[in-house]
C-alpha cells in the first residue's frame, strides 16, 4: 500500500471513529500494515475498495477500530514523570489518604497495554515510597480495551528493551531475569488488578487518589471525545487527587476543577476552584519521540 493512500484514507476515516490524524501521523505505518493485512483477508486488491466495505458493511468500522491501536511503552519511560510522582505527588497523596483514615491508596491506569506503566507504579510505590508510610497499602486497577494486551501484562514477562530505563537497583528488586527476559516478582504483581474496559464506553464507579491516563485520550481522540473521556476522569479523583498524562500532551481549554501540579510534567491535581485551566497552545505536542504510550480506545 502506498503511503499517500494509507495517509488519505486515515485522514477520511479517523473522524468518523472520534479519533484525531495527527496523532496517529508519526506511527501510521503500523495502522498501515495492519490495514494491508487485512485487505488481504478480504480479499481486496486496493484501500479504495476497503472504503466502499466500510461503507456497505457497518460492522467492520469496530475491526477498523481494533485496528487503529498503537502500543509502544516500556517500564519507567519519561523518568522524569515518575521521579516526580516518587519524591512529590505519590507522599503528598499517601498523606492525603492517611489523613482520611483510609489504609490503602487507589490508583487507576487507563490504557494499560502490556502492563508497562502499571507495574511501574507499583514498583515505584513499593520501593520508593511505601518504606516512608509503613501502615498504607495500595491497589491499581488498569484498565485496556484489549485483552491480548491484559492476558500479556498479567503474565509479567519483559524483554530487555521494555526495563532498560529502570534503575539497576529496581530492576534486580523486582525482577527475576530468565534466557531471553525477566520476569517480574508476585510482590509487585499483587496490588494490580486488571480489567477489560474502554474509556470511551465505561469507567469505574469507585473514585482514586491518581489516575494516568497517558498518550491515550489527548494524543488520539477527537477534542469533543477528550471532554467526554476526561469528565469521567476527573469525577473519579478524590478532592487533591493527581491526573497524570503525557508530557507532550496537552488537555482541552477550558476544562474546570482541575489545578496544574506539575504541567511540564503533565502532573494536575483535583480541585474546587472554578476558573478552567488556559487554552492549550495552537501546536500540539505528541508523546516522547511523537510515538504515544498506549492506544486509542
Amino acid at each position: 500500500m502506498r503511503d499517500p493512500d494509507c495517509v488519505a484514507f486515515l485522514q477520511w476515516a479517523l473522524p468518523r471513529l472520534r479519533l484525531r490524524w495527527p496523532g496517529f501521523r508519526k506511527v501510521r505505518r503500523q495502522v498501515c500494515k495492519r490495514l494491508e493485512r487485512r485487505l488481504r483477508e478480504l480479499g481486496l486488491a486496493h484501500i479504495s475498495e476497503y472504503r466502499a466495505y466500510l461503507e456497505a458493511h457497518a460492522d467492520e468500522w469496530g475491526r477498523l477500530d481494533q485496528l487503529c491501536s498503537i502500543s509502544i511503552s516500556r517500564f519507567y519511560r519519561d523518568r522524569a514523570v515518575f521521579q516526580c510522582l516518587e519524591r512529590e505527588v505519590l507522599p503528598r497523596l499517601a498523606q492525603i489518604a492517611g489523613a482520611a483514615g483510609e489504609r490503602e491508596m487507589r490508583c487507576w491506569s487507563i490504557g494499560c497495554a502490556a502492563g508497562e506503566e502499571v507495574y511501574t507504579l507499583a514498583i515505584v510505590w513499593k520501593l520508593g515510597v511505601a518504606p516512608h508510610f509503613p501502615s498504607l497499602g495500595i491497589r491499581i486497577l488498569a484498565t485496556d480495551v484489549d485483552p491480548h494486551a491484559i492476558e500479556r501484562a498479567r503474565e509479567g514477562r519483559y524483554g530487555a528493551s521494555s526495563v532498560k530505563d529502570l534503575p539497576r537497583e529496581w530492576l534486580e528488586a523486582a525482577f527475576l531475569q530468565l534466557p531471553g527476559g525477566f520476569s517480574l516478582n508476585p510482590e509487585f504483581r499483587e496490588p494490580v488488578t486488571f480489567l477489560q474496559q474502554d474509556i470511551r464506553e465505561a469507567a469505574p464507579a469507585e473514585t482514586f487518589h491518581c489516575i494516568c491516563s497517558r498518550y491515550l485520550a489527548f494524543t488520539y481522540f477527537e477534542e469533543g471525545l477528550q471532554r467526554e473521556a476526561l469528565d469521567k476522569i476527573r469525577d473519579r479523583l478524590v478532592p487533591g487527587g493527581a491526573l497524570v498524562i503525557g508530557r507532550r500532551e496537552s488537555l482541552p481549554g477550558g476544562v474546570f476543577g482541575l489545578d496544574a501540579w506539575a504541567p511540564r510534567l503533565g502532573v494536575y491535581r483535583r480541585s474546587s476552584a472554578s476558573s478552567p485551566l488556559p487554552s492549550p497552545p495552537a501546536a500540539t505536542h505528541q508523546g516522547e519521540g511523537s510515538t504515544p504510550d498506549n492506544r486509542p480506545r
